[in-house]
């Protein structure tokens, strides 16, 4: 049996819509679901198996892609919204009536991916998002407690899924993130 990586993708990636404009994330909640409004498509989608995402039951790796913030806009029950850990880089804000997170910001100016917000693109009301591109922090399950010696077989799998798997992020993400760092330290024009 195929080693289960998230709901979403372990029948398949499915293509998305390149005229996909953007929806409505909504929470878990039955009563009063906090809905946040993307007025873009979302970008860099990818699989992570990072301990701080929030993932949907029982699935080894999170679904996140990042959204502009000038896309992103809470529509609905704002107050809900708590930050899981304001010391982090990336101010996850959780529904703490279900616990989903609705979306991540990045505060600091000075961050790399400063003005992009994450969203878990499976809270779509829509379809047609984005597809997921690659898988980003594989090595990262095992603090999970997924088992080491059965990391051959998470990467056979998501490399049957055209889930390129990375120890960090993707190299063009990799790469933003290196351009950033030489533009701040001005040994690369802006």
């Amino acid at each position: 049996m195929a080693i289960s990586i998230h709901p979403l993708v372990d029948n398949g990636v499915k293509a998305g819509n390149p005229g996909f404009s953007g929806g409505t994330l909504s929470c878990k909640c039955t009563s009063a679901p906090v809905t946040v409004s993307l007025g873009a498509n979302v970008a860099f989608d990818h699989v992570c198996g990072c301990t701080k995402c929030w993932k949907p039951d029982g699935a080894l790796f999170s679904l996140v892609a990042v959204v502009p913030r000038d896309k992103l806009t809470v529509t609905a029950n704002a107050q809900k919204l708590k930050i899981v850990d304001e010391s982090a880089p990336i101010q996850r804000h959780r529904c703490t009536g279900c616990g989903v997170h609705m979306y991540g910001r990045i505060e600091n100016k000075n961050h790399p991916f400063y003005g992009f917000d994450f969203v878990h693109p499976e809270r779509f009301k829509e379809q047609g998002w984005a597809a997921p591109e690659f898988a980003a922090f594989v090595s990262s399950i095992i603090e999970a407690g997924f088992p080491p010696a059965r990391m051959g077989e998470v990467r056979a799998r998501l490399k049957e899924l055209r889930l390129e798997p990375y120890d960090c992020l993707s190299p063009a993400l990799m790469d933003a993130i290196a351009t950033h760092a030489a533009k701040a330290k001005g040994v690369l024009a802006s």
